[in-house]
């Protein structure tokens, strides 16, 4: 078989394929363009999920024309002007992007420079160039792609629907919009979830305001600051609090010198600085920049450009653990503000319904100011009785009298009641809080475990008696493999046999519990956790699994003053918002959002 070179087109239809997969991966090569040209707004316009035409507006510097009839050269580019690839300032510098999209779909492009009298414009179809002619242009560029794939039919079989791919560029340009909030974005398309988002000052509180618009009005008010640096690397951004999470990790957003990425090792650390925090099949909602020199991290690693290199990847991924790791454990006690949002819209669905799952007609109120409600004209029950029925009803009451000012003004507020042997109600000055006493407890007694662990061992207890624990070999061998790890944690035992195992100590403040179940708990956390993860993260599940033998159980009546205890060691406790599985551990009710559920406001 003969061996020939192939055309120069065919080569750059190959080459395409690399670079734009789907419209969406046209749109983010356009709009880089655009923020490198100093574009300070970009107006994207998509038909037929990006198929059909993808339009790009931008205000930046524009081009020549003999800049123009280069720019659709392969490899030609200004973004590199000494040619080191060590040190790349811009988000595009390959020079791909245009002659790609020329030769798979119908490109044209009018520009104008700021000082130029005209614009230049260009048609690039199939690859063929055509010539650069004067045309009415505003200052700066657009771009219009129609017909993507329109010359490689296999690659346009692949694409997903109108509605998927107009998603995929929403979801794109979302995440360089939220990278860059000084630029003003806006994307208008059917299906697309159009949004105009004007540009935002430099700073905290513009970026958070581009966060609010991008991840949720809740998110401002349920997020973190993130700061931190370390030997020549920073992060910068904010964090959701643990229990405002979601279901996907779309809401993990992230950034290398303001390039968006999905970065493998970043996403790894982000996941194991939330690990002890958020349930296991929830992610957090978050945004972080890694500032750094660009000699230290490598973004030639794929035509796509979302993945990076960074020369030192354990540093930069501690340094992202550590930030936010740090971050929330100064958050303390803090839940999402809108875990009381949903315990009043369960409250409202309940009352709509009768309290009985039967509905039943609201009574309508005229607006007319001179209107009042009927009266009563009698009260059957008679009046020694009333004072009893209105006596709060609970399994134990905190106080008959008042609370005390001061612990009004507690974050948590002053114990009120116990419900249900199960819950503790807390009067706040603002409102009511609710708190799951077991869930509570357990995370207050994990942190104890980590803090002890973490100073100088976790103090340990003899047994007066051993006690010997039945197991499957699997289980008990690797009990026994990790018998140097347990000791560390309080917990001392020894091979007893095939299928057995020794317990001689354990850790004082699991005195009295379950050891039988203690045991066998840790073992399948081990079995979970055995064989992944870092020693740091097994240890701490285990320590989680032992946390949960010694909390205070759902069913347990407290007395007053170990409810107060409680509340006020959770005030002071980091991460006591949610549980060790990543639940919340109370909800707040603010008194305003009581009144109107009942109409008073």
């Amino acid at each position: 078989m003969t061996v020939r070179r192939l055309e120069p087109v065919l080569v750059d239809r190959i080459a395409a394929g690399e670079v734009i997969e789907r419209p969406a991966a046209a749109v983010k090569e356009l709009v880089e363009n655009a923020i490198d040209a100093g574009a300070r707004s970009v107006a994207v316009t998509i038909a037929g999920g990006g198929r059909e035409l993808i339009r790009v507006v931008d205000d930046g510097a524009g081009m020549t024309p003999d800049d123009l009839a280069l720019a659709v050269e392969r490899h030609a580019t200004s973004k590199l002007p000494d040619g080191d690839l060590f040190a790349i300032r811009s988000l595009g510098f390959r020079g791909e992007a245009l002659p790609s999209i020329g030769s798979v779909a119908r490109l044209s492009i009018a520009t104008r420079r700021h000082d130029a009298p005209q614009g230049s414009g260009l048609v690039v179809e199939a690859g063929e160039k055509g010539v650069v002619r004067p045309v009415a242009a505003a200052p700066g560029t657009r771009i219009e792609v129609s017909d993507l794939f329109i010359f490689t039919p296999a690659r346009l079989k692949f694409l997903k629907s109108d509605r998927a791919e107009a998603q995929a560029v929403s979801e794109m340009l979302r995440r360089l919009a939220i990278a860059h909030p000084e630029i003003r974005f806006s994307l208008e398309g059917e299906h697309a979830g159009n949004f105009d988002w004007p540009a935002e000052a430099i700073g905290e509180e513009g970026l958070l305001r581009r966060l609010g618009r991008a991840l949720g009005r809740d998110f401002p008010e349920n997020a973190l600051r993130i700061e931190a640096e370390r030997e020549g690397f920073g992060i910068s951004g904010f964090a959701g609090l643990p229990t405002f999470h979601r279901g996907t990790s779309a809401g993990v957003h992230l950034s290398v010198n303001g390039r968006p990425v999905r970065d493998k090792l970043l996403l790894s650390a982000v996941r194991g600085a939330y690990a002890d925090v958020v349930p296991a099949d929830r992610h957090p909602v978050l945004f972080l920049d890694i500032g750094c020199d660009p000699r230290s991290v490598d973004v030639n690693v794929h035509p796509a450009k979302t993945e990076v290199r960074f020369r030192d990847p354990a540093l930069v991924r501690g340094l992202v653990v550590s930030g936010l790791k740090a971050a929330l454990a100064a958050a303390g006690h803090r839940a999402t503000t809108t875990g009381g949002a949903r315990t009043l819209d369960a409250f409202r669905a309940v009352l709509s319904m009768g309290g009985s799952g039967n509905a039943i007609p609201r009574p309508a109120f005229p607006e007319t100011s001179g209107w009042s409600a009927p009266q009563p004209t009698s009260f059957s029950a008679p009046q020694a009785g009333f004072a009893d029925f209105a006596a709060a009803s609970a399994d134990a009451r905190a106080h008959l009298a008042e609370p005390s000012a001061d612990a009004l003004e507690r974050p948590l507020g002053a114990a009120r009641a116990q419900l249900h042997e199960t819950y503790i109600v807390a009067q706040t000055r603002e409102g009511v809080v609710i708190v799951d006493q077991h869930a509570a407890h357990e995370r207050l007694v994990y942190e104890r475990l980590k803090a002890e662990r973490a100073r100088s061992g976790i103090a340990r207890q003899p047994l007066l008696l051993p006690e010997v624990v039945e197991l499957d070999p699997v289980d008990a061998d690797r009990l026994n493999t990790a018998a140097g790890e347990l000791e560390g944690l309080g917990l001392v035992i020894e091979p007893f046999g095939p299928g057995a195992v020794l317990v001689r100590e354990a850790p004082s403040q699991l005195a009295g519990g379950n050891l039988q179940r203690l045991v066998r708990d840790v073992a399948d956390a081990l079995a979970e956790h055995g064989t992944a993860g870092s020693l740091e993260r097994r240890l701490d599940h285990v320590l989680a699994t032992m946390a949960c033998h010694n909390s205070v159980r759902a069913g347990r009546r407290m007395r007053p003053e170990e409810m107060d205890a409680l509340l006020r060691e959770m005030e002071i406790t980091p991460n006591s918002g949610q549980c060790n599985h990543g639940r919340p551990t109370y909800v707040e009710l603010k008194l305003a959002d009581i009144e109107r559920l009942f109409g008073r406001r």
